[in-house]
């Protein structure tokens, strides 16, 4: 009987671990999902939770049902909600107001994730540097994209079905690490205008204005719902399968888009303001489009740092990566199980 009663009290304990794990990654998961340039996935890996995050929707998706898998979904799901719901505006004014200490603090977060990754792989192989410098190129192109194709991306496209592309394709590319889906949903024109619902859905249930609330449900959230979900039940059992045949190489390739995710996060760029006659989202400015223009929608520009700010931002980014590593600790021992 004691030996019973001490399994049931270990897997409760392990149960709280990786509940906590989930929580505090799908709150950061929530939060990097709300900036592009961020990987939602990069999250989950650094708080190490990721191989049991593509498993379990594996498994669901797959009519297997296990409570630690269905515990570890609706904690992640549950937490990444909250912190989208919560924190859109803010994320968003604080992005476009101070994005080098945002960018800076993400940095050391992103990075925090690479001894977990490395822990995972349990001695690399020729397959795994192999995947590596792959998955490193792979976010260079994309970071050099980021760059030079800032100012000329086509304006919104309106409609349900725009909208369950941008949640198929934003979800696909939340759940790898190093791929921004926010970037994504920035190129297909729907960052803002999705930003913008989450934020007036946000306001209708706090003002229990149900109309406005059902209007942003049934206009928006319905149908990038559903993209979202497709997208990640499609990418998740890729790389569920992909990691149980090619563990090795697949976690290659995950170390190097975490790595080459803080090509993209370069701090000191800021937003810069346009002028008359400059091409955004597809339309030349005229004196009345620039007066109408946000903030938000500005390309950014690089700038050379003063001193103060290249302190600040490492003080930031070891402040990122220790929080990281401080989550890593939690359950440490549960990183590399399946169980």
């Amino acid at each position: 009987m004691s030996s019973k009663r001490s399994h049931r009290i270990d897997n409760s304990g392990g149960a709280a671990r990786l509940s906590l794990r989930g929580a505090i990654g799908g709150s950061l998961m929530g939060l990097a999902n709300l900036v592009p340039g961020i990987s939602g996935g990069t999250m989950l890996l650094a708080a190490g939770v990721y191989p049991r995050f593509i498993t379990a929707i594996a498994e669901l998706t797959t009519l297997k049902f296990r409570f630690r898998s269905i515990l570890l979904l609706g904690v992640v799901i549950a937490s990444a909600a909250f912190a989208i719901l919560l924190l859109a505006g803010t994320v968003k004014g604080l992005v476009v107001e101070h994005r080098w200490i945002m960018y800076s603090l993400f940095i050391g977060l992103t990075l925090g994730g690479v001894p977990v990754v490395w822990k995972m792989l349990r001695g690399a192989t020729i397959g795994t540097w192999t995947g590596a410098a792959a998955g490193f190129a792979a976010m260079g192109l994309l970071a050099w994209f980021q760059v030079h194709g800032a100012s000329t991306r086509a304006g919104p496209s309106e409609g349900p079905g725009m909208l369950f592309v941008a949640g198929l394709v934003g979800a696909s590319a939340m759940i790898l690490p190093g791929v921004s889906g926010g970037y994504f949903l920035l190129i297909l024109g729907q960052y803002v205008p999705i930003l913008s619902a989450v934020d007036s859905l946000k306001m209708g249930l706090k003002a229990a204005e149900w109309a406005a609330v059902f209007d942003v449900c049934l206009r928006v959230c319905v149908p990038v719902g559903i993209g979202v979900v497709a997208g990640i039940a499609g990418v998740s059992n890729l790389l569920g399968w992909l990691l149980k045949r090619a563990e090795k190489a697949t976690l290659g390739v995950l170390l190097g888009l975490l790595l080459g995710a803080v090509v993209g996060l370069w701090p000191f760029q800021e937003g810069a303001p346009p002028q008359i006659g400059d091409t955004i989202k597809g339309q030349v400015l005229t004196e009345d489009l620039l007066a109408e223009l946000d903030p938000e929608d500005y390309p950014t520009a690089f700038f050379h740092p003063s001193g103060r700010q290249l302190v600040l931002a490492l003080i930031l980014a070891i402040a990122g990566f220790s929080t990281t590593a401080l989550i890593a600790r939690f359950g440490e021992d549960e990183v590399c199980s399946g169980e």
